[in-house]
């Protein structure tokens, strides 16, 4: 059969996506024992983790106690988000999340790129909070006197770096001390190592036994962010909040990643659809009531922090843990470890749940190997795909590092929400198949056929009158400007260009408003983030064309 351009978007109906759960033969059912306080209680799970105790501490460093805008305006981007996530899922109630939510509305091949750059989301997002895990873990153990070895401890990368420019500290310490195995230094995080492996097996036993372990797991860490958030506020100073922003506008969008980090999670909620109960109801309550809960104590655990102690202080690995050494309440100390350590199993709980679920979706429609959607006979989980999503998790803890994953986790999350965001405006207003499926979550309609011109004309004027020469000098292209140009200079014509799409064709604004934002802290990403994503993506399409494509079973209905 020759390829056609029309056979790389082909699309599946809601209905479809439906019936792809119950195809007699095909699959054993998931459990449906989910409702609405378990699905927020899974989204406070996924959010609030390594983004809170670990990579907030970079973002308070470079943006000072300013960095509470950046908080602000990624919450406004996962809002919007989340309410066009909560659109698909009231439509579309299946397994999947975004992969599925692209399939219907852009076709097949958006649909494996969603579903290729999830994989970055998901899995190798869980390799950072392994990582920050063991770094608390480790910190516990040294607390009542139990001390590993360095080298057990510290991934290979750092140690290896630590070696090449000569630093002290544990990366040195590590590959001193580590074994040698035909000259090959023994080093590997040990913690992180087991900790995957745990969570692997707690998620291949069943979603009931998941659920259970992660709501005692939330309550414990929220209880224990509120005592570090009513402890902190005795130790503000408000001198600590000037300067406001140090580093100006600029030093605050250097936590883009970081900070949009802190908020991934609440989209691994739409995953568990088949195992919800009332899918087209709970699941966008629970998207919602979880991002609202996690952005307030975002904002202000951000305030007490910064207030705490001054932002270049901060730019450690726990900084919670740090501001409390520093105003010596070492009481404090054990228990932010504990609620870190909590918090962070939730964390990779929750991601290690999404992942198999995914590919268990992608498997159904023939883009994926039969054998990724196989459920267990007796735990009603994808088994196979499970175990692969613990291998790939687990296997990359022993060669990378913390940076390059939370940089790569966060820029494909961001393309994948900006996706949805413009696949909701895809959806027809009114279909007869969604009627069908009696919704009961709906987006509410705003006409943002003047909105958007209208809001689009008046920010390009207010950031030229307060950073004159901001928009000119995006238009400047040259060697040394072109990897922060290029990305403000395409939000720029995407902006003109949602402008003009939204007065002809009286597009929606929540969806458009979304798409938008989290296009815009795309910007913020470096040249290098953008050259792996690429070439990441590149690596999928290789995958599509020489097996999905063919073996879809779209391809293989349309002959």
């Amino acid at each position: 059969m020759v390829m056609s351009f029309n056979d790389l978007f082909r699309k599946k109906s809601a209905t479809q996506a439906l019936k792809q759960e119950d195809l007699p033969g095909e699959h054993v059912s998931l459990n449906k024992v989910l409702r609405v306080r378990d699905l927020t209680f899974f989204g406070i799970a996924a959010i609030i983790g390594a983004g809170s105790f670990s990579s907030m501490g970079d973002a308070c460093f470079n943006g000072g106690p300013g960095v509470v805008f950046l908080f602000i305006m990624c919450a406004v981007a996962c809002g919007f988000t989340a309410m066009c996530y909560a659109e698909f899922a009231s439509r579309v109630p299946a397994s999947g999340s975004a992969y599925t939510y692209a399939y219907v509305s852009f076709g097949e091949l958006f649909a494996w790129i969603i579903g290729w750059a999830l994989l970055m989301e998901y899995s190798i997002g869980n390799i950072y909070v392994a990582f920050s895990w063991s770094g608390y873990f480790t910190n516990l153990l040294d607390g009542v006197g139990v001390h590993m070895p360095a080298y057990l401890t510290t991934n290979y990368t750092s140690a290896h770096e630590a070696f090449l420019n000569n630093t002290t500290g544990e990366g040195m310490n590590a590959w001193n001390t580590a074994p040698l195995i035909g000259g090959l230094h023994i080093i590997f995080d040990l913690p992180a190592v087991c900790i995957n492996a745990v969570i692997t097996w707690l998620v291949y036993v069943g979603v009931k036994e998941s659920r259970n372990f992660s709501n005692a797991m939330v309550i414990t860490k929220l209880i224990i962010i509120a005592l570090v958030i009513v402890v902190g506020l005795f130790y503000v100073d408000i001198e600590n909040w000037t300067p406001f922003m140090p580093n100006g506008f600029g030093g605050v969008m250097k936590g883009v990643a970081a900070v949009f980090f802190a908020y991934i999670g609440f989209d691994a909620v739409s995953t568990l659809a088949e195992e919800s109960e009332n899918p087209q109801t709970d699941l966008p309550r629970g998207m919602i009531n979880s991002l609202v809960i996690c952005t307030v104590i975002y904002i202000i655990l951000s305030f007490v922090l910064t207030g705490m102690v001054s932002y270049n202080k901060l730019g450690v690995s726990d900084p919670l843990a740090e501001v409390f050494n520093l105003k010596g309440v070492k009481w404090m100390l054990f228990t932010v470890s504990i609620a870190a350590v909590v918090a962070m199993t939730s964390v990779l709980l929750v991601f290690q749940m999404g992942q198999p679920r995914i590919w268990m979706s992608m498997s159904r429609d023939g883009l994926l190997p039969k054998r990724f959607s196989s459920i267990h006979p007796k735990y009603k989980t994808p088994a196979f795909s499970t175990i692969i999503t613990g291998l790939v998790v687990g296997i990359p803890i022993l060669f990378t590092d913390e940076k390059f994953v939370l940089d790569f986790t966060s820029i494909a999350t961001l393309f994948a929400f900006a996706l949805v965001c413009g696949g909701v405006l895809m959806l027809p207003r009114r279909e007869e198949s969604v009627s069908k499926l009696h919704k009961k979550f709906s987006l509410p309609y705003i006409n943002g056929k003047w909105i958007i011109p209208a809001a689009t004309l008046i920010s390009f004027a207010l950031v030229s009158y307060f950073i004159p020469g901001f928009i000119t000098n995006n238009f400047n292209i040259n060697k040394e400007t072109a990897a922060s140009t290029i990305p403000m200079l395409v939000f720029f014509v995407l902006c003109i260009t949602m402008a003009i799409l939204s007065f002809l064709k009286d597009l929606s604004l929540i969806p458009v408003l979304g798409l938008l934002s989290c296009s815009f802290l795309l910007t913020g990403m470096s040249a290098s983030n953008w050259i792996w994503f690429f070439s990441w993506l590149a690596a999928g399409l290789v995958i599509y064309f020489a097996y999905s494509f063919k073996n879809s079973k779209l391809n293989n209905s349309s002959r």
